[in-house]
């Protein structure tokens, strides 16, 4: 029983000592193998993205090696057709800056031909009733100071009073200096000086059927409102005051008084001096004119390189078209 007994307990412990260590054997393998699979996985995890950095890279340096390639087939011609393009960019992005910052002077170096009626082309009379048309010319100067110059014709008309006589017609001239306020907005104001025909009138005492004309010269200033931009169409209005130093002198030496019919039989104090014109008082030295014109503005004289290229953009555009 003993024996037994013993026997029993060896093969307990046998038994025992036996799965300790497969159980020992086996937690080794799980120890060793797992960092093993673990490394296996950081190592493919490290290697892919190394791997993808390394193709981006050979790729990267393909593309240079390429872009090199592809350089060295472009001709003279087209490496210089793309520095002019790469050029003519780089202005062009200059010039819309500088355009930005300062809109374009359009009050520089114009040349203007008008065509209008009134104060200014060339002149005006009858309590402002009449008006001459005519044309004119005008040079604006690089500080917007312009010189200009009229002509106008007056035409023959009907006198309203009585129809069986006839109102002379006649001609007049102006010259004069304006100067223009607002260079970069569409709508300039200026001030004008001028001086040539300011007025004129008709005698009451036809002449074969025709009432002479009376015109006389004077200094006229005006206040302009004109429309220009860099478009070639002009618009002017202009409203101001005559002055003819020639209706201040005397009745003796003014154009609009006549010696009376029988002054001959007076003595020469008694001599006495009438109105040739309706008003009774003589011309008016002085009086309210207006004027309208519209024009042809040529483009701006000697401009600069920023309007130069501008222009030669413009006749590109024109030909892409």
């Amino acid at each position: 029983m003993l024996r037994k007994l013993l026997l029993t307990a060896c093969l307990t412990l046998g038994l025992s000592a036996f799965a300790s260590t497969s159980w020992a054997q086996d937690d080794d393998d799980e120890f060793v193998s797992a960092p093993a699979a673990s490394a296996d996985d950081d190592d493919d995890g490290f290697v892919s993205a190394s791997t993808a950095k390394r193709s981006r890279a050979s790729v990267d340096e393909d593309d240079e090696e390429e872009a090199d390639g592809g350089n060295m087939d472009i001709s003279a011609s087209q490496r210089k057709e793309l520095a002019a393009r790469k050029k003519f960019e780089e202005e062009q992005r200059q010039d819309e800056y500088a355009n930005s910052l300062r809109r374009r002077d359009w009050l520089r170096n114009r040349l203007i031909f008008q065509i209008g009626m009134g104060s200014r082309y060339a002149f005006m009379g009858e309590t402002g009733m009449g008006m001459s048309f005519g044309i004119g010319a005008e040079y604006i100067l690089p500080f917007h100071l312009a010189l200009y110059g009229s002509f106008g014709l007056l035409p023959k008309g009907t006198d309203s009073e009585f129809d069986d006589w006839k109102l002379e017609g006649g001609t007049g001239w102006k010259a004069g200096i304006n100067y223009y306020l607002f260079p970069k907005n569409p709508l300039h104001l200026g001030l004008s000086v001028s001086y040539g025909t300011v007025y004129f009138d008709h005698d009451i005492i036809p002449v074969d059927g025709v009432r002479p004309i009376i015109s006389v010269e004077g200094v006229q200033g005006d206040i302009l409102i004109t429309y220009l931009t860099n478009e070639w169409y002009y618009l002017q209005f202009s409203i101001g005051m005559y002055y003819a130093p020639e209706l201040t002198k005397d009745r003796k030496e003014n154009v609009s008084f006549r010696m009376e019919s029988n002054s001959e039989y007076k003595n020469e104090n008694e001599i006495e001096y009438i109105s040739r014109v309706v008003n009774k008082k003589g011309m008016n030295k002085q009086g309210i004119v207006f004027g309208i014109a519209i024009g042809y503005a040529f483009p701006e004289f000697f401009p600069d390189d920023t309007e130069k290229r501008r222009r030669q953009r413009e006749k590109e555009r024109a030909r892409g078209r």
